[in-house]
């Protein structure tokens, strides 16, 4: 199995467990599957975030970087969730949906994930998650905070973000307190 993967780094457990059973080796899928998670074998850092994953990141960026007016996101599961939806009217933050099949409608990110496909993900070969995660974390600094960026006035994005937020956070608003949670009246007869 390890050969394969060496061979073929970009082929999931599936096509390996193929690949195994073309050269006569009787094994399953579910066999194939806990070797490949007991030896740390990836294809991705993180496959999915919960609702709960996204709050707490967006806690974080709204409490550096104030709250925003709006949240421009696809309709991926993460940002239909009711709690995501409940957390931002919250924080009165309007959600604006990316409609299916029109990734020009943000731009913003079609051109970050343009600069990670041709900078990281199109010249690294991971052969490990820990690898995975260490050359990205690498690609994250270099990109924050040594990279400069024309959009910002070539200064890196940790030295735009350092400016006052005056400057640096255009239509950002503070993050509002918490409701207090409601109460129900109970009429007792």
């Amino acid at each position: 199995m390890l050969e394969l993967v060496r061979r073929h780094p970009r082929f999931g457990y599936r096509r390996v467990w193929a690949l195994l059973r073309s050269e006569g080796f009787a094994v399953n899928r579910k066999r194939v599957h806990r070797l490949w998670k007991r030896e740390g074998l990836a294809l991705e850092c993180r496959r999915s975030f919960v609702s709960g994953n996204v709050i707490d990141v967006l806690r974080e960026l709204f409490i550096r970087r104030g709250v925003p007016k709006h949240v421009r996101s696809d309709n991926g599961p993460e940002f239909i969730a009711k709690a995501i939806r409940a957390w931002l009217e919250n924080a009165n933050v309007q959600t604006l949906y990316i409609e299916p099949g029109s990734p020009w409608e943000n731009g913003y990110a079609e051109s970050f994930h343009g600069r990670l496909r041709d900078e990281l993900l199109d010249s690294e070969l991971f052969t490990c998650l820990a690898e995975a995660k260490m050359l990205s974390t690498q690609w994250r600094l270099e990109y924050n905070h040594r990279r400069p960026h024309s959009s910002l006035g070539y200064v890196t994005p940790a030295s735009f973000a350092a400016a006052p937020a005056a400057e640096a956070a255009v239509g950002a608003t503070p993050l509002p307190a918490p409701r207090p949670p409601e109460r129900k009246e109970v009429i007792l007869s």
